[in-house]
């Protein structure tokens, strides 16, 4: 903290506001420290001593501070949520514990690709001319958990596709490897066109001016193409052909799930066809209206 220091007080004279500068340049470690040694130290030692008065330390550094430690207490509860339900979902939409595992620790993949590319780009400072941006040294406080949300509803919807077609094609009788090839192979195209539109859309962003939309558009891109090839196309068939029959593996005390989606049991699906013998055909009786009279010759 350092001069000059100001203060004006309300008409009222029931509140002031005083301005205090302080070190650092508004986000750094500097000016935490500052802002810190603020509300520990020197408000409890001067305006804190007076009964019934209210303090609010605000400004620009106590704004970022006060919302990155917002968003670190709650993430946890917003990944718990997300998580959580898509599991659940998954276990109820597939009768199986094992693919709601896998298709979430993929879809975190592509979310840590992501992070880990904004962290490449725009905070180590990488193709800063590329781009046209000046890095900050960091990334934008709200866009981690931000990404996180969309990009796991966005890679969940078509995963959620992909799975669906390798269970049709497994409940009618398929092996396991030959089901995940048809459902590969027949949601291909949709996958493909769906990940150039979002990719396409979402690389506007980055040739934006604002680095918070840059780093949106960046990391939301590159995401969804990462998704769309390594994961979709190579990591999602090469585990459920690794992990074989297990895929559809449901606990005996899970059984009471309810089947979605018309799934049937083993055997089912054929129409019963009652077989009907065929009567022999009866003969013709003979009746003294249809039998046939001997000529009668007259002289």
């Amino acid at each position: 903290m350092h001069e000059p220091i100001t203060a004006d007080v309300s008409a009222s004279r029931q509140a002031a506001r005083v301005m205090i500068p302080l070190a650092g340049e508004g986000t750094d470690n500097t000016s935490n420290r500052a802002l810190d040694r603020l509300r520990n130290d020197v408000i409890p030692a001067t305006i804190g001593k007076v009964p019934g008065a209210t303090v609010h330390a605000t400004g620009w550094t106590a704004q970022s501070r006060d919302f990155n430690d917002s968003m670190k207490s709650h993430a946890p509860l917003v990944f718990a949520w997300v998580l959580g339900l898509a599991f659940l979902l998954l276990l109820v939409t597939f009768r199986s514990i094992v693919i709601p595992m896998t298709a979430i620790a993929l879809n975190l993949l592509s979310v840590g690709a992501a992070y880990g590319v904004l962290v490449l780009i725009f905070q180590q400072g990488h193709l800063q001319s590329l781009l046209s941006f000046t890095s900050i040294g960091g990334v934008t406080s709200w866009l981690p958990l931000f990404l996180f949300v969309i990009l796991f509803g966005l890679s969940m919807d078509y995963h959620v596709l992909i799975l669906s077609r390798i269970k049709e094609s497994h409940d009618t009788g398929m092996s396991n490897d030959e089901a995940v090839a048809r459902g590969i192979k027949s949601t291909a195209g949709v996958v493909t066109s769906a990940a150039i539109v979002m990719v396409a859309v979402f690389a506007i962003f980055a040739t934006l001016g604002m680095i918070d939309f840059k780093m949106m558009g960046v990391g939301l891109a590159t995401a969804i193409l990462i998704d769309a090839t390594i994961v979709r196309a190579v990591l999602v068939p090469s585990a459920m052909k690794l992990l074989g029959e297990r895929n559809w593996y449901l606990p005996g005390w899970l059984e009471w799930l309810p089947r979605i989606g018309g799934e049937r049991q083993p055997g089912e699906g054929a129409t019963p066809t009652a077989v009907v013998p065929r009567q022999p055909a009866r003969p013709r009786e003979e009746t003294s209206a249809t039998r046939r009279q001997p000529p009668i010759h007259t002289h």
